[in-house]
């Protein structure tokens, strides 16, 4: 059995995880970060993650200081517009199209559009180079133990881990968060997303579009090329009934699917990876914190992937509570700090939580007549100049 004492343990190797240990090792903290299962970092190796995550601004300003932008950069499609489409109508083709363009509130890109499994393998690089950083690799979580001077935990393989606070990153069915005696609201919506590349014959030139009509976004998000053909990530969110059937599909087939339903935008789609498939529900905890243990990303809030707020959510948790944490430095885990970081992301957390239901609400009607005041909104909102811009600073997080 090993004894380890560090400043901080996180528990949870996803991308909220690994950020987050790379942020807190990079500023002088000494962490080790477990999961149970070891990141797949290729893309074509079983298990690897073919999402993608847009780091939008404020995130982008965190991986730099984390060590981290500089790898990722060259590997990044740059989101210059964000395209809405309403297809509505009796077929499926564009009705309304509007585009919001980050040139209207900045003068950088709306995010920069990354995969995840990428990220994975540049993360997992950034915290083998930092001394001040143990990555416990197929080690899980199996007891935590508090009290007002600090915190002990038990992992699998046997290791106790002393320190001064604890950061649950460890998903939606968080064990710190069990352990810690808070609970969640959760709302179930009845879909599914697949996720999977493709490639096509129209370049996308930056454009992030989403396309709706029925069950939830049909989604297409600006990758590098691949296999020197304009390449972009999906996100194909719909009643579960209809998805897992795609999931099975043979190629042909769902090609041809795809295609129709993305409005042939950017031509026939071609499939270029495998694909996934994963339930969408809207999750938050009842509390951020508790005695000496504070929870970030899916352990804290589950939305569903609209509008690139899921990580980007998770990360503004990383930087605030990195910044009350730097504050008291001597102590990490004292509940001053605690308390405000649970102030500081409550609200924003609630607010998001709130547009995102709305807007997956609206992407799912299926009433024509709902459909028309979906498109109708669609063209109020993009006609009146202040009240577009102010949702993008709010989206792009600015305000």
């Amino acid at each position: 059995m090993t004894h380890d004492t560090v400043d901080i343990f996180i528990s949870g190797g996803g991308l909220a995880g690994l950020i987050a240990a790379a942020a807190f090792g990079t500023a002088g903290f000494t962490v080790i970060c477990s999961d149970p299962t070891p990141p797949v970092t290729t893309r074509d190796d079983a298990g690897a993650d073919l999402r993608t995550t847009a780091f939008l601004q404020p995130s982008r300003d965190l991986l730099e200081d984390a060590g981290v932008w500089e790898n990722l950069a060259p590997y990044a499609a740059p989101l210059e517009v964000m395209r809405i489409i309403d297809a509505g109508g009796p077929e499926p083709e564009a009705r309304v199209t509007q585009d919001f363009r980050a040139s209207d509130v900045s003068d950088l890109p709306f995010g920069w559009n990354v995969p995840n499994w990428l990220i994975r393998k540049v993360l997992v690089d950034r915290l083998a180079s930092l001394d001040t950083v143990g990555f416990r690799q197929g080690v899980r979580t199996e007891r935590l133990l508090t009290r007002s001077s600090g915190a002990r935990v038990r992992l699998s393989d046997g290791a106790q881990i002393r320190c001064k606070l604890v950061i649950g990153a460890d998903g939606r069915q968080s064990q710190v968060r069990s352990a810690a005696g808070i609970s969640v609201r959760t709302q179930r919506y009845g879909q599914k997303a697949l996720a999977f590349a493709v490639t096509h014959p129209i370049p996308h030139n930056n454009i992030s579009t989403e396309i709706h009509r029925t069950g939830g976004p049909f989604t297409l998000v600006p990758l590098p090329d691949f296999d020197g053909k304009p390449s972009s990530a999906v996100v194909w969110m719909d009643d579960g009934p209809k998805t897992q059937p795609r999931f099975d599909m043979e190629v042909p087939a769902f090609e041809m699917e795809m295609t129709m339903r993305s409005c042939g935008v950017l031509g026939d789609l071609s499939l270029a990876s495998h694909r996934t498939i994963w339930p969408i529900i809207s999750q938050q905890a009842t509390a951020l914190t508790a005695e000496r243990t504070a929870l970030i990303a899916e352990a804290a809030h589950v939305m569903p992937p609209i509008g690139a707020q899921g990580l980007n959510t998770s990360l503004r948790d990383v930087a605030v509570l990195l910044e009350q944490v730097t504050a008291q430095r001597d102590d990490p885990g004292r509940p001053e700090g605690l308390a405000k970081y649970a102030r500081a992301r409550h609200a924003d957390i609630t607010l998001r939580a709130r547009g995102i239901d709305l807007l997956n609400r609206a992407s799912q009607v299926d009433a024509p007549l709902l459909r028309d005041l979906r498109a109708f909104g669609l063209r109020t909102l993009h006609q009146v100049t202040p009240v577009r811009k102010g949702l993008m600073r709010l989206g792009l997080g600015l305000n």
